[in-house]
């Protein structure tokens, strides 16, 4: 375990200026692009990725947390004022933010949505920072092929809920392990599917592909739609009760029993891979509807509905960091995003890292509690701002963003080179995209290849070629079995789903 000087280290050196400053600054960008309908913290954090190179590892793992954090505060905004999801966890935001809005009560909404936010956001930060070390630390005791198992459970998971279908989540799997294995075998050290280009002898660029296929195609398919969506618009000082613009004390905590359990389905949820915070939301917002006394008001204005969404959604960003530094495996594009830039400054997430990198982590740790703090008082302050920019011109945003995509990729990858892998695998996002193969799926596979093709050879050299010596591995047999059982269980799922509908 770590000493408890590694830990006051780490901790102070979250107040570093330059930590701070990227703090602030990914807070900021994160709530700026969030208030643009659609959008979402993914774009800031995936184009950032090569920047923060030029950092200490601190410092830019530090942003990418602030960027993490901020998105869901920004994406609430045109949720309440323009009844239009700025991201896809403040869907159920709209039930009851756009009528309070209507009702006049825009600013009291926003503000609600703030404080639940940071309130579900901090709960789930301490979830991690008292649960993730012990993981690790039994982490340990687990051999290859029990990593190996769990790393099948962790697909398995990932497949069956991040879509619709089950076979086009395998899919992309698939396709993203065998985009992994492009690039110098590490058995033998030979080239594989390079065709002759020593470019790929180190393997696909990992940042192109993330920035490809997570930003680039989405923008393209956003720019596809520009002009086509009607936005209705909010008086900002439509009512004339002073009450209506502002969050009481006495309002603030008769949601504390909703915010706390929107936090505990946020924390569930974010530390299983792959399910994702649209769904922690939807929980969320269910059970506080079905434990009021007045259900009836839900959907028409309720504050307590807005309060049962922000605190859920927010609180799956540090819960998805759980299994991301305890075991090493993304459980969300946005942890899979935090693993690349890990990887990018030589660091490998997984048990070991609080031994060898605990100082980091704990500064991390730090760093991810003063957010919640910036993203507070820049929600609070920044509102007026971020509800102008939710009206801007999204043309006017994405060109900016491609110009960041297309100079990001060249310079991670050294020329042109970075600059075709980012064009083909914007061109692959699109397709999956439309024909609803979850990217989600591809890009945690693509990540997670290498080292699940590591597993695998030191599991096939333990078990000495026979498969019928995992009988000496129970815990494996478990995770392998309890695999099966998931994609059997969504299986079924997705078959009856489909036989309903064609009935």
């Amino acid at each position: 375990m770590v000493d408890l000087g590694t830990i006051l280290m780490g901790l102070g050196d979250a107040f570093h200026p330059m930590v701070l400053v990227a703090i602030v600054t990914g807070v900021a960008l994160s709530q700026f692009v969030g208030a643009l309908p659609g959008v979402g913290p993914v774009i800031v954090m995936a184009i950032a990725i090569p920047y923060t190179l030029t950092f200490e590892p601190l410092v830019g793992i530090a942003f990418l947390v602030g960027s993490m954090k901020g998105g869901s505060i920004g994406g609430a905004i045109p949720a309440i004022i323009l009844n239009t999801p700025g991201t896809p966890d403040t869907a159920m935001t709209t039930l009851d933010g756009h009528p309070m809005a209507r009702k006049g009560q825009a600013k009291k909404a926003l503000k609600m949505a703030t404080w639940s936010s940071v309130t579900g956001d901090t709960v789930s930060d301490l979830v991690l920072i008292t649960v993730a070390a012990p993981l690790a630390f039994f982490a340990l005791r687990m051999g290859p092929v029990e990593i190996f198992a769990l790393m099948v459970l962790a697909f398995a998971v990932i497949s069956a809920l991040s879509g619709r279908s089950l076979s086009k989540a395998l899919i992309a799997a698939a396709l993203g392990i065998f985009v992994s294995l492009i690039g110098t075998d590490p058995d033998y050290g030979l080239p594989r599917l390079t065709f002759g280009n020593f470019e790929l002898f180190d393997g696909v660029p990992q940042v192109p592909v993330a920035i490809g296929v997570l930003v680039l195609s989405e923008i393209v398919l956003r720019l596809a739609g520009v002009g086509r969506r009607s936005q209705s618009v909010i008086d900002m000082d439509a009512s004339a009760d002073p009450t209506d613009d502002t969050l009481s004390f006495r309002e603030y905590w008769a949601c504390r029993f909703v915010m706390l359990r929107g936090a505990f389905f946020g924390t569930m949820v974010g530390a299983l891979p792959g399910i994702g915070s649209s769904a922690a939301a939807s929980m969320s917002y269910v059970s506080a509807k079905a434990a009021a006394k007045d259900a009836s008001s839900f959907g028409k204005g309720d504050i307590r509905g807005v309060a049962s969404v922000e605190s859920a959604n927010s609180a799956v960003a540090g819960a998805n960091l759980i299994p991301l530094l305890a075991l090493g495996i993304p459980g969300s594009v946005t942890a899979a995003l935090v693993l690349s830039a890990f990887m990018v400054h030589g660091i490998q997430p997984g048990p070991l890292i609080f031994e060898n990198q605990g100082r980091l982590i704990y500064g991390l740790f730090g760093a991810m509690m003063i957010a919640n703090v910036v993203n507070l008082g820049l929600g609070l302050v920044g509102w007026r701002i971020w509800v102008r920019i939710a009206r801007a011109p999204e043309t006017m945003i994405f060109a900016s963003a491609i110009i960041l995509c297309i100079v990001g990729s060249t310079v991670i990858s050294g020329g042109t080179f970075g600059l075709a892998i980012l064009l083909g695998f914007t061109v692959l996002g699109v397709l999956m995209k439309v024909y609803d193969y979850p990217v989600i799926v591809f890009i945690i596979a693509f990540f997670l290849g290498p080292r699940l093709e590591r597993s695998l050879g030191q599991t096939l050299s333990l078990l000495t070629g026979d498969l019928t010596n995992i009988v000496q591995f129970p815990v494996a047999i478990a995770l392998l079995a309890i695999s099966v059982v998931v994609l059997a269980v969504f299986f079924i799922r997705n078959r009856r789903d489909q036989d309903r509908h064609s009935a």
